[in-house]
């Protein structure tokens, strides 16, 4: 009986130690499964944190790449909105020279035309003549074939006179304001800002020498260079060069071939400056003159006021935009 009762006995124990063996795994199971949790929660948490931050970097970074992309959108807009201007420009001028191209060819089917009109006065008059030959019966066929063409020539004459003239007037008034045109035009080209490399001429010298000698005792010949060609001198440290400067460069253009003339020579002093700048004048108005002259006849145009041809013939020294405005 105690046996069985020990047996039990120890039975029990080992039910209640496997039960409390149980129940505490089972708390040791809960605990790991609520730390697994939280830390699964963390990882979640963590995760949603970073893809947050990622997801507003890449908002960030998004937005200024599209700043970027209308930045150099707008840049090309720009661009093209230039480039649109200058092929403007270009049409516009390459409209006005074909503007001008016709008018010269209506021009030109004009005066074919009044020839033509002419020459069919002419026949018509020749048959003229021959009708009165015929009716004239007291004269010779030579007699009067001469009375009548003498009195053709004299009214084919008055009138070829009259239309030449009234073709002349018509010519002149549309070369004169075609000439205008041109002319204001290359004024208004002209209005540019005034650079130093556009006012300023260099003269080479054989050997810095020179340079005391274009001074001249206490600066005497230095002055009567700018004083008769008025354009300043400047002699500085420039090896074998001397720099003429004017606004004007018809006034530069003649110091220069003054100068040069001058070094030449040899012969410096103020008598010979100035019979060497009236001999550059001279030269530079008679290459004005020619300049002018082979503008209009390129141009095409004729009768101009010889002041216009002056005119013209002066914008061979003058330059726009670094090219030569003739």
């Amino acid at each position: 009986m105690e046996f069985i009762i020990a047996l039990l006995a120890v039975l029990g124990g080992l039910a209640i130690g496997a039960g409390a063996g149980y129940y505490g795994r089972s708390l040791v199971s809960k605990k790991r499964i609520g730390q697994a949790e939280f830390a699964s929660t963390r990882i979640v948490e963590d995760a949603k944190e970073q893809s947050r931050a990622i997801l507003i970097e890449a908002k960030e970074e998004s937005l200024e790449l599209r700043r970027e992309g209308e930045s150099e959108i707008r840049e090309q807009r720009s661009e093209m909105k230039r480039s649109e201007r200058r092929l403007a420009n270009r049409e516009e001028n390459l409209e006005r020279r074909g503007s001008n191209l016709e008018k010269r060819e209506r021009s030109l089917t004009e005066s074919e035309r009044k020839a033509e009109e002419l020459q069919s006065d002419l026949e018509s008059l020749k048959d003229q003549a021959l009708v009165k030959i015929e009716e004239v019966a007291e004269m010779t066929i030579g007699e009067a074939s001469e009375v009548v063409m003498r009195q053709a020539e004299d009214d084919m004459e008055h009138d070829i006179a009259r239309r030449y003239r009234d073709f002349e007037q018509e010519a002149t008034e549309r070369a004169q304001e075609q000439g205008a045109r041109i002319l204001a035009t290359s004024i208004h080209r002209m209005a540019a800002e005034v650079v130093s490399e556009i006012t300023v001429t260099t003269v080479p010298l054989p050997s810095d020498d020179m340079k005391g000698r274009l001074i001249g005792r206490e600066g005497r010949n230095i002055r009567a260079i700018e004083k008769n060609t008025g354009v300043d001198l400047i002699i500085d440290d420039t090896p074998e060069a001397v720099t003429l400067s004017c606004f004007d460069p018809i006034r530069r253009e003649v110091a220069r071939l003054a100068v040069t003339k001058l070094i030449a020579d040899g012969r410096i002093h103020p008598a010979r400056i100035e019979e060497m700048v009236n001999r550059a004048k001279k030269e530079v108005d008679d290459s004005i003159w020619k300049s002018g002259e082979q503008a209009i006849f390129d141009a095409g145009v004729r009768g101009l006021n010889p002041e216009v041809i002056k005119l013209l013939g002066r914008l061979k020294y003058r330059y726009s935009y670094g090219e030569n405005v003739l």
